[in-house]
C-alpha cells in the first residue's frame, strides 16, 4: 500500500483537446525543444470518442520497433505511433503514422507494483519507418552500462507542464542530471523503492517528468552521441517535481539481452519464459475503439544513430 501512496506512473490516459493547450507551455522546469532535435522520440496515442489522444512517449529503436514503458500498454486499447512530430496539434508534413501489430510486455512486469521494476515493453509497428532528418533510430547504451552521479541527461516529452496541469502541444525537454543508486536509494530519497535496474535523474524540486512523459527517453550524451539510457517510469504521487524524489526511469542497459531475444524471435511463436511466460498482446483492429480515460499518474537535442548502427548495437549487445 505504501507504494501506491508514493508512486505515480506517468502515462496520461485522459482526454485533451487543442483548446486545452493555449498559452505558454513548459515541461515541469523545462523548455521547448528545438524542432526535430530528438528524432527518435515518438508519441504513443490511443483512440477514444472519435479521435486520437497522446498518452505516452517512446523511442524508435528499429525501423519497425518502438521501446516504451510497460505501464503505457498493459491495457487493451487501440494504439498508434506517430514519429517525426513536434506539435501534436499541427501537421508540418514531417510526421509518420503507424498502426501497431504487436505489443510485447516484459514477463516480470506487475502493474500492481510499479516499484518492482521491469517497466519496459516493445511495440512492433505494422510497417517500417522511413529514416530522414525528422525520424531516426535511438542509440542504445552498451549492456550493463551505468552512468555516474550527476551525469548530464535530458528528458523529453509532451507531458504535463506542472503537477495537475495541462499537456504540452509541443515537445519539451528538461535537464535532469543522474542521481546514482547509492544516493537515490538512501532514506532521504527513494529508499528501497528504487532498484539497480532503474535510473534516477533530477530531484531538485524544479525540473522533472510528469504525466504524459511515461515511456519516453532519458537522453545522455556519451562519446559525442546521445544514447537513450532510460525509459520514463514514475515520480512521487505528491507531485511531479518533489525535491529529493527524482524522476525514475527503467535502465535500458539492463534489458538489452531481453530486447535482443524478442527481436530474434520475430514472427515466430514466443517461447515461455519467466514466472508469467512471454506476455504477448495482440492489438485490436482499428475498428475497435479504446476504452475510456484512465485516472492514472505514471510519467513521459539529440543525435540518433543510423539504421545500421542501431541494428548492429542491438545485435551485438545481447
Amino acid at each position: 500500500m505504501l507504494q501506491l501512496v508514493l508512486l505515480a506512473a506517468l502515462a496520461l490516459c485522459g482526454r485533451c483537446s487543442e483548446q486545452d493547450l493555449d498559452g505558454v507551455q513548459r515541461v515541469v522546469g523545462g523548455t521547448e525543444a528545438r524542432t526535430h532535435a530528438w528524432p527518435s522520440q515518438i508519441s504513443l496515442q490511443y483512440y477514444s470518442s472519435g479521435s486520437w489522444h497522446h498518452t505516452c512517449g517512446g523511442s524508435l529503436i528499429q525501423r519497425n520497433w518502438v521501446m516504451t514503458a510497460a505501464h503505457c500498454v498493459d491495457r487493451n486499447r487501440n494504439f498508434r505511433v506517430v514519429a517525426g512530430d513536434h506539435n501534436l496539434y499541427r501537421s508540418d508534413g514531417s510526421e509518420q503514422v503507424f498502426s501497431v501489430s504487436k505489443i510485447i510486455i516484459h514477463p516480470y512486469w506487475n502493474s500492481n507494483n510499479v516499484a518492482g521494476g521491469y517497466d519496459i515493453a516493445l511495440i512492433r509497428l505494422s510497417s517500417y519507418a522511413t529514416l530522414n532528418s525528422y525520424v531516426q533510430l535511438a542509440v542504445l547504451p552498451p549492456e550493463g552500462s551505468v552512468l555516474p552521479n550527476n551525469y548530464p541527461c535530458y528528458i523529453t516529452g509532451w507531458g504535463l507542464t506542472r503537477t495537475n496541469g495541462q499537456l504540452s502541444s509541443v515537445l519539451l525537454q528538461a535537464y535532469l542530471p543522474v542521481v546514482d543508486y547509492q544516493i537515490c536509494s538512501s532514506s532521504s530519497y527513494w529508499g528501497s523503492t528504487v532498484k539497480t535496474t532503474m535510473v534516477c535523474a533530477g530531484g531538485d524540486g524544479v525540473r522533472s517528468g510528469c504525466q504524459g512523459d511515461s515511456g519516453g527517453p532519458l537522453h545522455c550524451e556519451v562519446n559525442g552521441r546521445y544514447q537513450v539510457h532510460g525509459v520514463t517510469s514514475f515520480v512521487s504521487s505528491l507531485g511531479c517535481n518533489v525535491k529529493y524524489k527524482p524522476t525514475v526511469f527503467t535502465r535500458v542497459s539492463a534489458y538489452i539481452s531481453w530486447m535482443r531475444s524478442v527481436r530474434l524471435r520475430g514472427d515466430r511463436a514466443l517461447v515461455a519464459w519467466g514466472p508469467l511466460g512471454w506476455r504477448e498482446v495482440t492489438v485490436p483492429s482499428r475498428t475497435r475503439h479504446g476504452d475510456g480515460p484512465r485516472n492514472a499518474g505514471v510519467a513521459g537535442t539529440g543525435h540518433a544513430g543510423s539504421e545500421g548502427e542501431g541494428l548492429r548495437k542491438w545485435a551485438e549487445m545481447g
